[in-house]
């Protein structure tokens, strides 16, 4: 930065760029000179640029490295060398030091004395990398929880708790203030889940702790135990924000919340049950502030998207995702819906929970205790002149009668279903009782769909696979294996898994004349799969296999996630 070449003015490069033009550059002045600050930031709350932007110009303008800090290995030693204040004063975070010197990521490399006082505050000499404001701020606000918060609320817990009279059988009402330290533990632990990116937070009493796990890319693992005198209050601390019945220990309940986490409006789906050892409780975590795939974006091959498109642009008929829980079957509904919505249509939703709002779309939340069940609801919308319906599970056959009658009177629906993969989803159908002329004649394709793990960008290594898996790449492909495979060794971006968030495989069954005939004569589902393959259905296992080829997950994982036949 100390360099004879004078860099080129910000609102200049930016023009140049064309990434905002003169006029605009002219109204940030003005709204410079009358409220003050940086021109760049003064672009950013204009909504003229992006945060992302703004670091690509300031890296480019100083010649100082651009760096994403989601993939970036933070020496979490280096990091606290700069207190958390002056952090978040500077806008800046400590990365790593090779001994003589810290790297350090900054937001504005221009601003005042920032190098001094890095200088000052570090000890060592530094040099700067560039990075978008929210991304320090976020990894500032991960990297700087205090290790002590959940020591101090152990231990006013357990003051309290030895101050209090406990009752022989422990069977009464434990009564939650809001001020009570288990108010700081659920805020603790659900910060902890969103930094970890997780679907899932499972509290579950153990005979001498409570554990507490998150599920995160599709995995189980540990953030903290609690002890077991916790388990009581901490399940009614839940029940009051979900509004359940905190008297209630014997039967299984479900509620939902939501909270406002690490600056997010977050749903909470909260399912009790009760156990030898207490109650535990799931929680489903649903950030309300994550907009939905498109879905050129959920990942699927160009051939498999082509089929899906040809599929949801007709005027009518039933589609169907089938996968497991978690198989990413509501992300890929909500990004039909987006592909199908117009204001030439009328389209209506019944969904349990409904997860993201839509412009446009009607949305209803199922309410089982008022008698709003996806089957009623969905009766109700019938009668409104809906274009096109989405129900968001079909769980029985009452449901599915339904779903099935409205694609036979002029009417496109799409739901969910729990079947293994394409072809198990017309056995499903029939065997909740649907008549195969019904469904033959008003099913028009089926995605079946999984979600695996993805390689760790940072840490992927190639390797040889065991044999064992190699024997079974070359079944399903049906020729000699050629080509290296990768896998992640671990580290700490992806907590030593190896993985790093998940892609998806699909395969699209078009329900075709041949297809109906297989239906109604009650073909085995091999039958059916085996035709579909024939009229071009790429299977999940071949997809899974060939992402694994790519280098994009490993065998080991295709082998944990997809069934392969």
């Amino acid at each position: 930065m100390s360099g004879a070449m004078v860099p080129m003015r910000l609102g200049d490069l930016l023009a140049a760029r064309g990434k905002v033009t003169g006029d605009q550059i002219r109204d940030a002045l003005l709204a410079q000179n009358s409220g003050g600050g940086r021109l760049g930031a003064t672009l950013v709350a204009l909504g003229l640029l992006t945060e992302r932007e703004l670091a690509e110009a300031l890296s480019e303008q100083s010649g100082l490295d651009l760096i994403d800090l989601a993939r970036e290995e933070i020496d979490r030693d280096i990091a606290m060398l700069l207190p958390e204040s002056d952090a978040l004063r500077l806008v800046a975070l400590p990365i790593r030091s090779d001994g003589q010197r810290i790297d350090v990521a900054v937001a504005d490399p221009y601003a005042a004395d920032l190098q001094p006082n890095l200088i000052e505050l570090l000890g060592k000499p530094v040099r700067l990398h560039v990075a978008a404001s929210p991304d320090i701020l976020d990894s500032i606000s991960a990297l700087y929880v205090r290790s002590g918060d959940m020591d101090d609320v152990l231990k006013v817990f357990e003051t309290r708790a030895q101050s209090r009279k406990r009752t022989a059988d422990g069977a009464g009402v434990t009564v939650v203030d809001e001020n009570a330290p288990i108010v700081r533990v659920i805020n603790l632990i659900l910060e902890q889940a969103m930094r970890e990116r997780a679907s899932d937070v499972h509290i579950e009493p153990q005979e001498d702790s409570v554990r507490i796990r998150v599920r995160t890319d599709g995995a189980l693992h540990q953030i903290m135990t609690l002890p077991d005198g916790m388990g009581a209050p901490l399940m009614s601390r839940i029940k009051v924000m979900a509004n359940l019945n905190i008297v209630e220990r014997r039967r299984p309940q479900d509620g939902n919340f939501t909270v406002e986490v690490l600056g997010k409006d977050v749903d909470v789906r909260v399912a009790t049950s009760p156990t030898v050892f207490g109650e535990m409780a799931v929680l489903r975590l649903l950030d309300k502030s994550r907009s939905f795939f498109e879905l050129s974006r959920l990942g699927m091959s160009p051939e498999t998207e082509a089929r899906y498109q040809e599929l949801i642009r007709m005027p009518f008929g039933l589609v169907v995702c089938a996968g497991p829980t978690g198989a990413g079957k509501t992300t890929t509904l909500y990004a039909t819906l987006a592909a199908v919505n117009g204001d030439h249509l009328k389209v209506s939703t019944i969904e349990d929970p409904v997860e993201y709002v839509i412009p446009g779309i009607s949305q209803i939340q199922i309410h089982e205790q008022s008698g709003l069940t996806f089957a009623t609801g969905l009766r109700a919308i019938l009668r409104q002149d809906p274009d096109t319906v989405l129900v968001g599970e079909i769980r029985d056959v009452e449901t599915a009668r339904i779903a099935v009658q409205a694609a036979l009177t002029g009417h496109f629906v799409m739901s969910s279903l729990h079947a293994t993969d394409a072809s198990a989803a017309l056995h499903r159908f029939l065997d909740m009782g649907i008549e195969p002329y019904l469904l033959a004649s008003s099913l028009t394709g089926v995605v079946g769909q999984r979600l695996l793990r993805r390689n760790c960008p940072r840490c992927s290594v190639s390797y040889t696979p065991p044999v064992a898996e190699v024997a079974f790449l070359e079944r399903v492909l049906g020729h000699t294996l050629e080509g290296t495979f990768t896998r992640g060794e671990g580290c700490n971006l992806c907590r030593n898994t190896g993985y790093f968030e998940r892609v998806g495989v699909y395969e699209v069954l078009a329900v075709t004349d041949e297809i109906r005939e297989l239906m109604v004569r009650h073909a085995t589902q091999s039958e059916v799969r085996d035709l579909a393959q024939q009229q071009g259905m790429r299977t999940l296992a071949r997809q899974a296999v060939e992402l694994a080829l790519e280098g994009a997950t490993t065998l080991s994982e295709v082998l944990r996630t997809v069934a392969v036949v």
